[in-house]
């Protein structure tokens, strides 16, 4: 296994793991050739059973909170803290639909797009859209230019300098709270609008309107410009629906019971997928040293521990094994993880750091990547300004 080096340490890929990162990888045939095929089965009826538990514990959580809790200012504090666990629980819905989208979830099409579709439209993710960018992300991680969602800054263009100069100018500790904001509060609308955190090859992107597309190489080509329409009709009915709530009961209902808990499920989506591809000593690959394989083995494992392993199907803590073959269930990735981790050590990568300190230091440190080294050692590795 595959630890990330000294995390007070800023980039200094050095020694034996620039070594693993340019010498011959695997195919992706070999790799997939040693994980169990056990683990590629899908069971149509056992992953509704985890999308059904999932949705009855956020709904039933949701009546309980309803029942039991005043819809008065005074009580904004107990509404918080049911935004904080309710938001958490639905993060698991949020989970299962994106197994769908991943063609994870079952062999029979229609009940897979059908459970994903109902389930994404639910949490105002249009459905088929996130699953054409996800697909393009999954194959260009940690791609410089062409990766999709949380592609760094590159140190001397200009929005790397303005991040390097703003971290200079306020001070590391103010930076990783405006890091914070901008990533956990705004990052996935934003992204979803605009394409945010995505390659340069792409450019602006909206995932409502399919020919927005500012770069050379298009998000949404073809027929999936009209899956993306399919997947607007299913947001903007439940915007309906929400809507007419709203008119009904007035705006109280909806921001304590919805709104509160759909924050806290973007700040989680933003979170597993900035910890999962983000560290000071992870690095990202121009397009003559980036693979399929190298892009997937840089994917990081951490420890969320069993109640968020089991909330949210264990997404941050196999998610190495996800992107080796995103169409592994989740309940089959914990025996594909334990075959990558015994078959390829030296590439399997895993940060024992506890979440919320990995969150600060990635936070604080990973402002821009700048290039190191030159030919095959070249590396874009993250700079913190300070070195």
């Amino acid at each position: 296994m595959r630890v990330l080096l000294n995390p007070n340490s800023v980039c200094m890929n050095t020694g034996s793991k620039e070594n693993t990162m340019h010498k011959e990888f695997p195919s992706r045939a070999a790799v997939l050739s040693n994980i169990p095929d056990e683990c590629f089965k899908k069971d149509t009826a056992k992953s509704l059973m985890y999308a059904a538990v999932s949705t009855a514990m956020t709904v039933g959580c949701g009546l309980i909170a309803a029942a039991t809790l005043p819809l008065q200012a005074a009580w904004w504090p107990a509404w918080l803290a049911y935004a904080a666990v309710n938001g958490t629980i639905a993060t698991g819905c949020w989970v299962i639909a994106h197994e769908c989208g991943h063609n994870a979830f079952s062999d029979n099409r229609f009940i897979q797009d059908a459970v994903g579709y109902a389930l994404h439209s639910a949490l105002l993710v249009p459905y088929f859209s996130w699953q054409r960018s996800h697909a393009v992300h999954h194959s260009r991680t940690n791609h410089l230019t062409e990766g999709e969602t949380h592609v760094p800054y590159v140190k001397g263009e200009l929005k790397g300098d303005l991040n390097l100069k703003a971290k200079k100018n306020l001070g590391e500790g103010p930076f990783a709270i405006l890091q914070l904001v901008t990533h956990l509060v705004f990052g996935w609308p934003a992204y979803l609008l605009t394409g945010a955190t995505g390659g340069s090859a792409r450019g602006v992107t909206n995932h409502f309107l399919p020919n927005i597309n500012t770069g050379a190489l298009e998000l949404f080509p073809g027929s999936w410009k009209k899956k993306v329409y399919y997947s607007d009709i299913g947001v903007f009915a439940f915007v309906g629906v929400l809507a007419a709530w709203v008119a009904q009961c007035g705006w109280a209902p909806f921001v304590a019971l919805y709104l509160g808990p759909y924050l806290f499920v973007n700040f989680w989506l933003v979170l597993y997928t900035w910890l999962q591809h983000t560290d000071v000593d992870v690095q990202h690959l121009a397009a003559d040293e980036w693979s399929y394989i190298k892009g997937a083995f840089l994917t990081i494992d951490r420890p969320y521990g069993p109640v968020f392993d089991f909330l949210h199907h264990r997404i941050g803590s196999t998610h190495v094994a996800h992107h080796v073959e995103c169409a592994i269930p989740h309940y089959k990735a914990v025996e594909a993880t334990e075959a990558l981790k015994t078959k390829y050590p030296e590439y399997y990568l895993y940060d024992p750091t506890p979440i919320w300190a990995a969150m600060m230091r990635v936070a604080s440190k990973c402002v821009a990547v700048e290039k190191r080294g030159e030919g095959k050692g070249a590396m874009w590795t993250f700079t913190d300004g300070t070195a």
